[in-house]
């Protein structure tokens, strides 16, 4: 899949104009790329689409205009869109309760080594990490993380086969299965250019 370019990005006065019917497109994109595995993560893999509507919201709410600076958000952003037989996404650790969520970022210290995608026959991907994200002390409510699918679980998830995300963390043992439409949408993004 190809970085979103700065051509493609709209000035905030045009993008205002048309923000709702772009919020409302992107919403419906991100649905079936929203995946909860169990109570307290939650996973957004990420395309072009994904990323252009997040600059263009970074865009607006930060009063961004300059040229460098939009080069600064694309460049930022840009490092989630997939590349051949991969997927990206954003990993959000959910807790409401502030003392509940440090405790908990402090006790799955080490999940970089616990994520995973297992595509049916084409066996189980490790997350790789963004390591800017991680610390020894304690880790980061949102990380960036790559599924480096390879050939064959991409052919698979691409020609529907079952999936599953997953945690396998010793304090937090977690497993989603993909929904068909979840499938469907990931297969999308594995055959775009």
């Amino acid at each position: 899949m190809r970085p979103v370019m700065a051509s493609e990005i709209k000035s905030n006065e045009d993008y205002v104009l048309e923000r709702d019917t772009v919020r409302k497109r992107t919403l419906a994109l991100k649905a079936p790329r929203r995946v909860a595995v169990g109570d307290h993560i939650t996973v957004l893999f990420e395309n072009r689409d994904t990323v252009r509507y997040q600059v263009q919201e970074m865009m607006r709410v930060e009063a961004i205009s300059d040229p460098r600076a939009i080069a600064h958000e694309l460049k930022t952003y840009n490092e989630l869109v997939p590349g051949d037989e991969e997927l990206r996404a954003t990993l959000l650790i959910e807790y409401s309760d502030e003392k509940t969520r440090d405790v908990w970022l402090r006790r799955l210290l080490g999940l970089e080594d616990h994520v995973y995608l297992e595509v049916d026959g084409a066996g189980r991907t490790q997350a790789e990490f963004d390591m800017r994200q991680v610390s020894a002390e304690r880790i980061s409510a949102v990380h960036y993380i790559r599924f480096a699918l390879g050939a064959a679980a991409a052919e698979a998830l691409r020609k529907g086969a079952g999936a599953k995300l997953g945690v396998d963390h010793p304090e937090m043992k977690v497993c989603a299965d993909l929904s068909a439409a979840q499938r469907s949408a990931l297969g999308e993004d594995l055959r775009a250019p």
